[in-house]
């Protein structure tokens, strides 16, 4: 304890560190009051509906992502997810497409140019979504919850919708470059956490007024389980195998260099959790035509987040995503020519080609586990709920959620001990670096 309460002094210590906590959580506590401030026109008193749909279902986890701004008809209602989907596209044409993949080689100034094209399609994307979610409005809201109809107020609370997501992208940039952390990933994160006390209250309150008896049992049992679980995420998001490296002896004027051994730690998830938010924000993509009666069925089906095929295909979608972001983020070949430029080299293997097929062997083999893993995780609410736990509090067994909160979460105290340790002060583990889904 003494340790701890030592630790967030020396955060404080640090001016630059301090700002940036500060100016973070200004910018969430803004993001967080937006998520309640009803779209002009609605009466707020006629929400039941909306909030009754919002808490189950694939729309259920669109609410909790959105920090419940989803079920508030708030001006955040469509949240952060839009700009997920368009980030997938253009990561994939990334691969697909020259002029994005020359982009990509272009450093920063790709980099920009890659941002504009996904905030271009994020606000394509919304104009299908926004008026998605008005038809949703009118079907679940009395027609007395309108101040306003027709087209004209549909347009103006669709402009609504787009602009809060802007809003939202803008304060997520903001946080990143000037605060702490990833913006959005906290942004989402923070949605997450808003919902958790409302969902333990819900099932705890469901317990303990079991007529059976054992209900409080059974709620400490599934607070245990979540503990659980929440350890082997965590050892998921941490997990390496290191290779060693060998670095030949040099000497460059009195100096010399080399001669030893080091490691290179290869994470068994070096996706993190982007592969299960992408997964699940095409997941989402059928919602778009739940409007239409030939495919209510179909879209039905696919978004249950309870059902045999829609838990399958996620599953499979995590997997896929998993190599394929590992591919975007790990480059064997830049590693093996990093590693002959300073004259290091595997123990048995060739420098060179050989070396990046020997480091893309390896990645793929754990890769594949790490993946399993992942989806076995990602799809985990769905068995919690068949076991009897609310469907509410059991998204926060596993899925998205748990894999948000703990790769956020670590990532974040990733960043403030690399601040202290810059200013010569203990980290935040008292051996080692802490490891969050970025690596070493």
């Amino acid at each position: 304890m003494k340790k701890l309460i030592e630790t967030i002094t020396n955060i404080f210590k640090i001016e630059e560190l301090r700002s940036r906590i500060v100016y973070t959580l200004l910018l969430l506590l803004i993001y967080r009051l937006g998520s309640f401030v009803v779209m002009p026109g609605i009466d707020p008193t006629q929400l039941a509906n909306l909030q009754s749909q919002a808490r189950e279902g694939l729309l259920g986890l669109l609410n909790m992502f959105s920090g419940g701004a989803f079920g508030n008809a708030s001006i955040f209602a469509l949240g952060v997810m839009p700009y997920i989907s368009a980030s997938i596209v253009i990561q994939l044409l990334g691969i697909m497409i020259p002029y994005f993949q020359k982009l990509q080689r272009e450093g920063e100034s790709g980099r920009r140019k890659m941002n504009q094209w996904t905030r271009y399609l994020t606000i394509a994307i919304l104009l299908l979504q926004g008026p998605a979610y008005m038809a949703n409005l009118h079907l679940q809201l009395p027609a007395e919850a309108f101040l306003f109809k027709g087209f004209t107020y549909n347009l103006f609370a669709t402009v609504i919708l787009i602009g809060g997501t802007m809003f939202i992208m803008w304060l997520g940039e903001r946080i990143t470059d000037r605060g702490l952390g990833n913006g959005i990933s906290l942004i989402i994160m923070v949605g997450i956490i808003a919902r958790l006390p409302f969902a333990l209250i819900a099932e705890g309150g469901a317990r303990i007024n079991q007529t059976t008896g054992g209900g409080l049992l059974m709620l400490l049992a599934e607070l245990l389980i979540l503990f659980f679980v929440f350890v082997a995420t965590i050892a998921l998001v941490q997990g390496t195998r290191r290779i060693p490296v060998q670095y030949a002896k040099r000497i460059v004027g009195n100096k010399q260099y080399g001669g030893v051994r080091q490691y290179i730690p290869l994470k068994i998830n070096a996706a993190g959790v982007m592969p299960i938010i992408f997964a699940q924000a095409l997941m989402m993509f059928p919602l778009i035509f739940s409007s239409f009666d030939a495919t209510r069925g179909l879209v039905a089906t696919l978004t249950n987040p309870m059902g045999f095929w829609y838990n399958l295909l996620f599953g499979l979608l995590v997997v896929a995503f998993t190599y394929f972001y590992t591919a975007v983020t790990v480059n064997p070949t830049m590693m093996a020519e990093d590693m002959k430029k300073n004259g290091g080299f595997i123990p048995g293997v060739k420098p060179g080609k050989k070396t990046a097929e020997y480091l893309d062997n390896i990645m793929s083999r754990i890769t594949l586990p790490g993946s399993i893993f992942l989806a076995i995780i990602a799809i985990l609410p769905a068995f919690a709920s068949l076991l009897g736990v609310s469907q509410e509090f059991a998204r926060f067994y596993g899925g998205t959620s748990l894999l948000i909160l703990v790769g956020v979460i670590l990532d974040t105290l990733q960043q403030i001990e690399s601040h202290l340790m810059m200013r010569h002060y203990d980290g935040l583990m008292k051996t080692g670096r802490m490891k969050g889904r970025s690596g070493m």
